[in-house]
């Protein structure tokens, strides 16, 4: 018995592995340039925007201090070329996705609306002066924007359902409607409003200022879920835009379906990024919370709610690895995207509960962070076109028949 007491004082202290959610180490495809990218992104993300998201989630509220050390990181415009975008691949563009909502999936929402809705809009679909006009502005964060196209009564039909009304007069455009869940919209400088003109009854894009006669916006109040987004009811009373204002490629909702084909990657990373935080928490956890006098991580049906953690993290890692690839070679098509989107976000509800069920009572404190998580994903389960609707669009292409009503 001396002996085994013995052996048991002199047993080393528990040290746990490193914690690292890249566990088929995917940013090894990067190169040495773009993985100094990424380590800026993290040094942001964890010495800036984690030690006060917790105050601003709960206070529903967004910490605006954060937007010029955002700009220094250099992320704007990532996959974007020429106006002082940051350029690179769409495989970039998604490491820094999935870096950002891995701390934090509203202050990813404020990167991917600015920066790939509202501005992706306009080197889309903007002519030359556009461009030159607003996307350098909006490449060093000094001008904020947002995308208007979900409104009041019309979500997913908004190809052909749009309500909110252009018609021309003169040089100018009028316009009238409303937006809602406008992400950036309480204070974006430039907002893209899609609409659809009277006359045509095709959809058309406009740059909207803040100060535009017959725009405002009101905050939308009591969300349980990217609390740190300030999205908006934008309404539109007679809104007088000039043409010059008005994007010059945009003529048809295809034009705003480049945009979203675009950007549905961006969302389907996302969820990667918070699933990837919510593993990393829960294991934290489990190496530090002590149960009949151990870590809660010896325990067998912790280690089982773990790994289908990290094998739903490792498996949607894999999945957009192979998706950006696919655009940066310019094979990627709206059923890639669709794909991604909604198999991602499933998986990401998923394991954000698995962690919450790691965490028992203490997942649904602030403090601890997978709370957060859990709430987040729903919104991102849901925006950028929903599980159904990204179902549709992979049916079609997969069995040539459209099971759309």
């Amino acid at each position: 018995m001396a002996s085994l007491q013995t052996a048991l004082a002199e047993k080393p202290a528990y040290s746990p592995p490193p914690i690292d959610g890249d566990f088929y180490r995917i940013a090894n495809v990067l190169d040495e340039r773009e993985r100094a990218l990424i380590t800026r992104v993290r040094a942001f993300t964890e010495g800036v925007v984690a030690p006060v998201i917790e105050e601003y989630w709960a206070r529903d509220e967004f910490p605006f201090e954060i937007i010029p050390k955002m700009a220094e990181v250099g992320i704007g415009g990532v996959g974007y070329g020429g106006y002082g975008a940051a350029g690179g691949s769409w495989l970039l563009n998604g490491f820094v996705a999935m870096e950002l909502a891995r701390v934090d999936s509203s202050v990813a929402t404020f990167w991917g609306v600015h920066t790939g809705l509202s501005a992706g809009s306009i080197y889309l679909c903007g002519d030359e002066e556009q461009k030159q006009r607003w996307l350098p502005a909006m490449m060093r964060f000094e001008k904020i924007g947002s995308f208007g196209l979900t409104e009041p009564l019309v979500g997913s039909a908004t190809s052909g359902g749009m309500m909110t009304t252009c018609r021309r007069e003169g040089d100018a455009w009028v316009l009238n409607g409303q937006k809602k869940w406008i992400g950036n919209s309480t204070f974006a400088d430039i907002n893209v409003i899609w609409a659809r003109e009277e006359a045509t009854n095709q959809v058309k894009g406009f740059v909207v200022g803040k100060d535009s006669p017959g725009f405002s916006v009101e905050k939308i109040r009591t969300k349980m879920a990217l609390r740190v987004v300030q999205n908006g009811l934008i309404t539109l009373k007679d809104c007088c835009v000039p043409e010059t204002e008005r994007l010059q490629n945009a003529n048809t909702f295809k034009d705003t379906a480049k945009v979203l084909r675009m950007t549905r990657t961006g969302v389907a990373w996302f969820a990667v990024g918070c699933q990837m935080g919510a593993y990393e928490h829960a294991l934290r956890y489990a190496t530090e919370r002590l149960q009949f006098g151990k870590p809660i991580g010896g325990f067998q049906l912790v280690q089982d709610l773990l790994v289908r953690m990290l094998g739903n993290v490792t498996a949607t890692q894999a999945m957009m690895l192979r998706l950006a690839q696919l655009q940066d070679e310019g094979l990627m098509k709206d059923e890639h995207a669709s794909l991604a989107k909604a198999f991602c976000t499933v998986k990401c509800r998923e394991t954000v509960g698995y962690a919450r069920e790691l965490l028992g009572g203490n997942g649904i404190l602030l403090e601890n962070h997978i709370g957060r998580f859990v709430a987040d994903a729903e919104a991102i389960y849901s925006y950028e076109g929903t599980r159904e609707m990204n179902t549709l669009i992979v049916g079609k292409a997969i069995t040539g028949l459209s099971a759309f009503v």
